[in-house]
């Protein structure tokens, strides 16, 4: 704390001390959250910059797709039956008496396997209608085929 001394008489200088105890505290917090912050702009700099300001190099060429790749095998399940495509062919499986057609399906996931004897992904969507189980079904008939890389579509087909 500051202490001021006053002299008896008017022309004596004040005698003044200060307590910086505080201050310094304060300075040591400071440094010490400048520190921290400084390391953790380090890091983010770190991270995006290398990609952020880096030049492209012409010289690698672009990787050519798998054959298989560029074919979107992919399962609609509706009320009225599944709905498959394989690339830009639509294969359509009506319900058969009231069950869906599991058998078929089947079927024509295994002649896509001939076909496609390196493909292993598949998409399976649902509509929002329809149960859970039917989902079930249909991904094990998709595994029951050779395809193990299965991924479900949000939204389901309309």
């Amino acid at each position: 704390m500051a202490h001021i001394e006053e002299g008896k008489s008017g022309g004596r200088a004040k005698n003044i001390e200060l307590n910086l105890v505080p201050v310094i505290d304060l300075m040591s917090v400071l440094i010490t959250f400048l520190l921290i912050t400084a390391v953790w702009t380090q890091v983010s700099m770190i991270q995006i910059g290398s990609s952020l300001y880096g030049k492209k190099s012409d010289t690698q060429p672009n990787p050519t797709p798998p054959p298989s790749a560029d074919v979107v095998l992919k399962v609609d399940v509706k009320e009225i039956g599944y709905v498959l495509t394989v690339g830009k062919q639509v294969i359509s499986l009506p319900m058969q008496g009231g069950q869906f057609d599991d058998a078929g399906l089947i079927a024509q996931l295994q002649r896509v396997k001939q076909i496609y004897p390196d493909k292993v992904d598949a998409v399976v969507s649902v509509a929002d209608a329809m149960p859970y189980d039917q989902l079930i079904k249909v991904m094990d008939n998709c595994l029951i085929s050779g395809f193990s890389a299965i991924s479900v579509a949000t939204g389901g087909p309309q």
